[in-house]
This record gives C-alpha cells, sequence and structure tokens, in this order.
C-alpha cells in the first residue's frame, strides 16, 4: 500500500502521505489538517471501514469543505473526500484498490489521468505511483508549479516490526524537478538495498550469493562507489584479485579513504584473503 504526492509546496512528505502496515494509507490534502492521517490511522486500526473513518473526522471539522483527503484500509476499501471550498481546479477518482486525487490543479484533466495511469501501469507499486505522477504532470499539475514530492510504501500484513515494514520512504524537499529527483532517489535505494543484502550475504560466507546480488546492484547504480567497493571486496573473497583491482583503484583514485576501510576489514569475517595480501592490493590498487 502507498501514497504518492507532488506540490508547489516545501517539504510535502511532512503533511501528505501516512501509512501502517496492516492497516491503510492516508493522503490528507488542500488545506492541510495532519491529524487526518494519525487519527485516520487509528481508526481503521480500531476496525472502522475509510468511509466510517472519513465521516468521523469530517464532521468533527469545520474546515472540512476545504480538506482534500483519501483512505484505503488492507482489504482494498477506499473513502475519498473533496471539499467543496478547495481550490479548483479540484476533484478526485475512486477505482478499484485505489483513489487519484488533486486540487489547486491547471485543469480538471488531471485526476482521471492519474487514474487511467494507475489501472495500466504495472510493476512494483512505487514504480507505478510514479507513473501516476508523471501522468498529472503531463495533464498541467499544479498550477503554481512544482516544489517537491515523497512517496511511502508499506508491506499489506504487519509483522509486528514496524521498521521491516516500510519497503519506501523517500522524499525530494525542495526541488525544481522533485519528480526526477524522486525517481532517481528510488532507484538508489533499490540499488543499496541489493547491495546491504550482499553484505549480510558476506557476513554469513555466501561469496557467490554476495558477488551476484552486488554486480545486480552496481548495474542499477553504477555511480555508488560503496556498491563497485564491495564488489572488490566480493571478488577478492572468491580470490580474482585482477577482477577486484579496477574497482578498488576506481574507489580509490574518488576517496583514498576506502583505502584504509579495506585494510581494516581484513580483520573481520567480510573479508578472508589474508592481511599481508589484502596489503599487497592496496598498494597494486593505489598504483605503487
Amino acid at each position: 500500500m502507498g501514497v504518492a504526492v507532488q506540490s508547489h509546496y516545501f517539504s510535502v512528505g511532512g503533511t501528505v502521505p501516512w501509512a501502517e502496515s496492516g492497516v491503510g494509507v492516508v493522503a490528507t490534502q488542500s488545506l492541510v489538517d495532519i491529524s487526518y492521517g494519525p487519527l485516520g490511522l487509528a481508526l481503521m486500526k480500531s476496525g472502522k471501514s475509510p468511509q466510517q473513518a472519513m465521516k468521523a473526522l469530517t464532521s468533527a471539522d469545520p474546515g472540512a469543505q476545504s480538506r482534500q483527503v483519501a483512505m484505503l484500509d488492507v482489504r482494498g476499501n477506499v473513502a475519498a473526500h473533496t471539499g467543496e471550498d478547495c481550490i479548483p481546479e479540484a476533484g478526485h477518482v475512486v477505482g478499484k484498490g485505489f483513489s487519484a486525487q488533486a486540487n489547486l490543479m491547471r485543469s480538471k484533466r488531471i485526476w482521471p489521468a492519474m487514474a487511467r495511469a494507475f489501472r495500466n501501469s504495472k510493476g512494483p507499486l512505487a514504480h507505478r505511483l510514479m507513473e501516476v505522477l508523471d501522468a498529472a504532470e503531463a495533464a498541467g499539475g499544479d498550477a503554481r508549479g512544482k516544489q517537491s514530492a515523497a512517496i511511502l510504501v508499506v508491506n499489506v500484513k504487519g509483522s509486528g516490526r514496524p521498521w521491516m515494514d516500510k519497503v519506501v520512504d523517500l522524499r525530494v524537499e525542495d526541488s525544481p524537478e522533485p519528480l526526477t529527483e524522486l525517481r532517481r532517489l528510488i532507484r538508489i535505494q533499490e540499488a543499496s538495498v541489493m547491495a546491504g543484502a550482499a553484505t549480510g550475504l558476506l557476513a554469513q560466507g555466501k561469496f557467490a550469493e554476495a558477488k551476484s546480488l552486488l554486480q545486480s546492484a552496481s548495474r542499477k547504480a553504477p555511480e555508488l562507489d560503496e556498491i563497485k567497493f564491495w564488489q572488490g571486496v566480493s571478488l577478492l573473497n572468491d580470490r580474482k584479485v585482477d577482477q577486484a583491482l579496477p574497482l578498488l583503484k576506481k574507489v580509490i583514485a574518488v576517496n583514498a579513504d576506502w583505502g584504509k576501510v579495506l585494510k581494516s576489514m581484513a580483520r573481520t569475517p567480510l573479508l578472508t584473503l589474508p592481511p599481508r595480501r589484502v596489503e599487497r592490493v592496496l598498494q597494486r590498487a593505489r598504483g605503487n
């Protein structure tokens, strides 16, 4: 389950998207009352449907006609509200398991375009949500322009470990091209998650699996020196020094401290090459 948003509003990720694994998601927009997020989740957690939660909150809110809110629960039930006093153009579309909504837009075409994009999208939810934001921008976008964006995705079923249930939580606080930057961050996160899993495999002595995962991570984010470094480590563990050297040379040329890190790792199970051989590798990597 997830929420994605773009706005001409600084740090929109701190106000609009709310989610809890095993419960649901909330998007609270327009003249935002942030309490709709945590209270909406709390009501759904207590057993209320999104429709019941929405009615409870809007009926107690004197500013409800200036709010725009959507709620979705783990069963795919959806409720949406666009108050009559939301700044035009404003509206929403509710579909099977989703809501697309927007306010202060350049045209009424935007939320229908978002809904079509979601229905036609495939793949991981974060990528599908990015397609929806792209469709909104292509249809005209925010009448004021663009400044920030955010995406929040959680697992549907809660594990009892909230820190494990958050799949994506990324924000672009202030940028001339927030969607471009958000897409870059999603790619970097995906590569970093793969690299993190690979280091766990290294710690378990599963060097072949780690090497394969790091290769995939490096293809996804070739600009990340950290992933190149861990690729080099995995190759050293496989005693493929000649293949490791070009990678290590690159990262050490950018930051000489990677050499110190490699030397320190020789005292841990993450690097199985004997310390003397590590020293010789470092000499070659530094061009000595």
